[in-house]
């Protein structure tokens, strides 16, 4: 193979890798998942115990939908805790965590500096529109505008990263 088909074969790998896609032969980064989301793990009694826990409107919360939209975080983030970091920071644990603080990932300057910790709150800035809550950070996602779309988003995310 010449170097120029070396490159054009990396490039493409990368560029697939992003949009949450694999070449056949290259072995994917991303967890076991159903349709690009990670099958839920926890029982009906402990997501009900955390969502109860988190109260309204995350109690009643569709954690169905919650995991398809999730689908257009999985090509960047994972949420298991032993799930490695991709273009994203892996997001298991991340409530009650200070932003920019995930061992192993180099964070924006934007987060680095940010004095504040995740919650569903931030969190529910945060998914509305990441550019205009902390300007120069690097996710790309332009977010989520409707409010119960990420209310689901923040219930299954509080699940999935618990364990």
């Amino acid at each position: 193979m010449t170097r120029k088909a070396v490159l054009t074969s990396v490039v493409l790998t990368l560029i697939l890798a992003a949009c949450g896609e694999s070449d056949s032969a290259t072995p994917s980064p991303q967890p076991q998942t159903h349709g690009g989301a990670p099958e839920t793990t926890a029982t009906a009694d402990e997501a009900q115990a955390i969502l109860s826990g988190l109260g309204e409107p995350y109690a009643s919360a569709n954690l169905d939908n919650g995991r398809r939209l999730f689908r257009r975080c999985a090509s960047c983030h994972t949420l298991g805790a032993d799930d490695r970091h991709l273009v994203g920071p892996n997001l298991h644990g991340m409530f009650g965590r200070q932003v920019g603080e995930a061992e192993g990932f180099r964070f924006s300057r934007a987060l680095e500096q940010a004095d504040f910790v995740w919650t569903k709150a931030e969190l529910d800035q945060w998914l509305a529109n990441p550019r205009t809550y902390l300007p120069g950070n690097r996710m790309s996602f332009a977010g989520l505008r409707d409010e119960s779309d990420r209310n689901d988003l923040i219930a299954f995310l509080a699940v999935e990263t618990a364990r």
